[in-house]
């Protein structure tokens, strides 16, 4: 694909190839269509269905990582430039390493586009799924437009730029610290780049609107839901981009999971030449067959289209899950009528050697692993991510908390507050449909409770009312008292509290919690984020709590405050949501800890997703019902004493320790923990084996592992 952007880049400023061009046009766009693939459902929802096709432009990009002056016109030399594949970031090593050193300024992305004559007098729009931090875009030198904001998808309209044969598409990233658009600071690193996809979208005139701060352009809602009948409706913005005025028919067809259709609504609107026209339909729907959460995450699609005279001009598929929920200060969460605990943990999207530059199937392995792990819940921070990832919340039940990437400080300007609201608007818009989401975050961790802040999370928390008042607005809190005013703004709050790590000890949670209910009954608050680092190369028993910064993090520290930590919100119900900082190891350029400089170490996983901690198989026994045993400490090899204790993770009745060919007592257990103590180990190498069974020896379990005493 390099060798075919070169010739095309230096074919471009050929006039002996204009006409070769034309007359491949169609078999190009038939080229790009296959090369970067028809896209499937992104922000919106855009299906290669009827009037409408997206086309992924995943490769031909040529990138530099600096400024270039005149990069935008067409006829720049960008040969000497680095051929890359989108999606792509220039901080995935620099960004990882430690240091605080990773660059962060401007990059420029490159790309030739061919077009037939077949797309001349049809809408073409560009599709940025993200670009970190502000993106400039221009086609054939033109500017269309500049967005502001690092996670949130945007569109820009291509059809005036766009020429039937050779066009140029040009991209200026810049990850600089911006001081209106935020996060102005946090702890992880800003991956520059377009790290997420790119379409080309092309639409008839008379389409569901791809403007709305690149939603769908269709808002359901539901209503009065329960296990015999449900209410429906479909909000639908409906473009006409064309010269004249149009009457179009909206249908809005409700499918089941197998794709059948159950009902279907439709109506008539006049849209003006250049104008979006509004319609709202639906009704009510018999015997709905409830999404309810991970033990039946059923899926509905709801199927938009608008026609012209009997004839589909654009088709657009979205989520539609039917349920109900409610937080209660006492009771909890509810999920359709039943309590559910909301447990899980917080994500971050990055990778190993690849920063926030990751595709679908990285997605696929870290949901694979949050269900591996018995989670019921996820909080997805502290910024919008994939719209593929909601997709997943959907499809595999997790209840999800979104928010907005407000985090530690803020500008005290109008500036930063419309691009906070902007950014809300986007996360609210483009995310709507999922039924998996429950919560619009509003902010994470100000440091500040002044005026200015109290003054942007009150309007920030009656936007999210305003944007979708079927869903709850959260803030997730950590500095100052605990009713400080900041904990005010949103309906329900989260604490990062982190004791044993960086406050207190790890037993003092039960006592901050029922504290915190008795002086305040009606408030509704969760433990947004709880946990210690640990490397899994050091080790220590019995495990001494460490210095958080320090550079000695054992692993057994970390299952020791799991553990004790999960077992006193275990017995607190009205602590509606326990989510564990964090599931996955990540980026913190800024940091020097542990065994790893870049790295914040207290995911229940490594960062390359390739070994689990210790304490992943804590919740795992605690949460899965898959039958587990696990035997805990097992990179804590060689060993130098004559005996050891030995501890397992268990879900079921009773576990039997074997040494060498020697069975120790059985043990049982009413926490999910089996100890062994002074455990006799032989010099050399020493094969340890456990065995779990349940009631009756119908389900068993093993783990082995192999200890070294030197």
């Amino acid at each position: 694909m390099a060798d075919w952007h070169t010739l095309l880049t230096r074919c471009f400023r050929t006039r002996r190839f204009r006409s070769l061009l034309l007359l491949l046009s169609a078999c190009s766009f038939a080229w790009a269509c296959s090369s970067d693939r028809v896209a499937g459902n992104g922000p919106g929802g855009v299906p290669a269905n009827a009037g409408r096709i997206d086309i992924l432009l995943t490769d031909g990009w040529r990138f530099l990582r600096s400024d270039a002056a005149g990069a935008e016109v067409p006829g720049f030399d960008d040969v000497s430039w680095a051929n890359i594949a989108v999606p792509h970031t220039w901080n995935a090593l620099d960004g990882q390493d430690g240091g605080s050193d990773y660059h962060r300024g401007i990059g420029w992305y490159r790309r030739p586009l061919a077009v037939p004559s077949d797309m001349v007098g049809r809408r073409a729009y560009l599709q940025f799924d993200a670009a970190n931090t502000v993106a400039d875009v221009y086609l054939n030198g033109v500017l269309l437009g500049q967005h502001r904001g690092g996670f949130s998808a945007f569109r820009v309209d291509a059809t005036a730029a766009l020429v039937e044969g050779e066009n140029v598409l040009a991209v200026k990233v810049d990850n600089s610290a911006v001081p209106d658009v935020s996060p102005l600071v946090a702890d992880f690193t800003f991956f520059g780049g377009l790290y997420r996809d790119v379409h080309l979208l092309v639409t008839d005139n008379l389409h569901v609107d791809v403007s709305d701060h690149a939603a769908s352009g269709a808002y359901l809602r539901t209503g009065n839901v329960s296990a015999s009948s449900a209410d429906f409706s479909a909000r639908v913005r409906v473009a006409n981009s064309g010269p004249t005025a149009e009457d179009a028919e909206v249908v809005v067809s409700v499918l089941d999971a197998g794709g059948s259709e159950v009902t279907r609504f439709s109506t008539q609107v006049a849209v003006p030449s250049s104008e979006v026209a509004e319609v709202t339909l639906g009704g009510n729907i018999e015997n709905p067959h409830l999404w309810d959460g991970r033990s039946d995450p059923y899926l509905y699609t709801a199927r938009v289209q608008t026609l012209r005279d009997g004839v589909v001009t654009d088709t657009i598929t979205q989520p539609l899950g039917f349920r109900s929920f409610s937080i209660d200060a006492d009771g909890g969460f509810t999920l359709n009528g039943r309590a559910l605990d909301l447990h899980g943990v917080n994500r971050h999207q990055d990778r190993l050697d690849k920063g926030w530059a990751i595709g679908n199937a990285e997605h696929d392995e870290d949901m694979a692993l949050i269900r591996e792990m018995g989670a019921t819940a996820i909080r997805l921070a502290h910024y919008q991510q994939a719209q593929y990832f909601y997709d997943l919340c959907d499809r595999e039940g997790m209840l999800v908390w979104a928010e907005i990437p407000l985090v530690d400080a803020i500008t005290d300007s109008q500036a930063f507050t419309d691009n906070t609201r902007q950014q809300l608007i986007e996360l609210i818009r483009q995310s709507h449909n999922h039924p998996s989401i429950m919560l619009w975050g509003i902010g994470n961790e100000q440091r500040t409770d002044d005026d200015a802040t109290n003054t942007l999370l009150a309007e920030l928390g009656a936007l999210a009312v305003s944007e979708d008042d079927s869903r709850l607005s959260s803030y997730a809190h950590c500095c100052g008292r605990d009713t400080s005013t900041l904990t005010s703004h949103a309906a329900v709050v989260g604490y990062n509290y982190y004791f044993g790590w960086y406050m207190g000890n790890y037993d003092q949670v039960g006592l901050w919690a029922d504290t915190l209910h008795r002086a305040q009954p009606a408030l509704r608050f969760s433990l947004s984020e709880y946990g210690a680092g640990a490397s899994v190369s050091q080790h220590q028993d019995p495990p001494l709590q460490p210095a958080p910064t320090a550079l000695f993090h054992p692993e057994e520290y970390q299952s020791a405050l799991h553990e004790a930590t999960w077992q006193q919100l275990a017995a607190r119900p009205f602590v509606w949501g326990k989510y564990v900082w964090n599931m996955f190891d990540f980026a913190s350029d800024t940091r020097n800890e542990g065994d790893a400089p870049g790295r914040n170490d207290k995911g229940l996983i490594s960062y390359d997703r390739v070994t689990k901690k210790d304490a992943f198989y804590w919740y795992k026994a605690n949460w899965s019902e898959e039958p587990l045993v696990y035997i805990t400490s097992r990179r804590f090899n060689p060993r130098t004493t004559p005996s050891i204790d030995v501890k397992v993770y268990s879900n079921l009745e009773t576990v039997t320790l074997t040494v060498n060919g020697a069975s120790l007592p059985a043990q049982t257990s009413a926490n999910h923990i089996f100890r062994w103590a002074a455990v006799p180990l032989e010099l050399g190498d020493n094969q340890v084996q456990a065995l779990g069974n349940a009631a009756g020896n119908t389900v068993t379990a093993t783990d082995s592992v192999s200890w070294r005493r030197e």
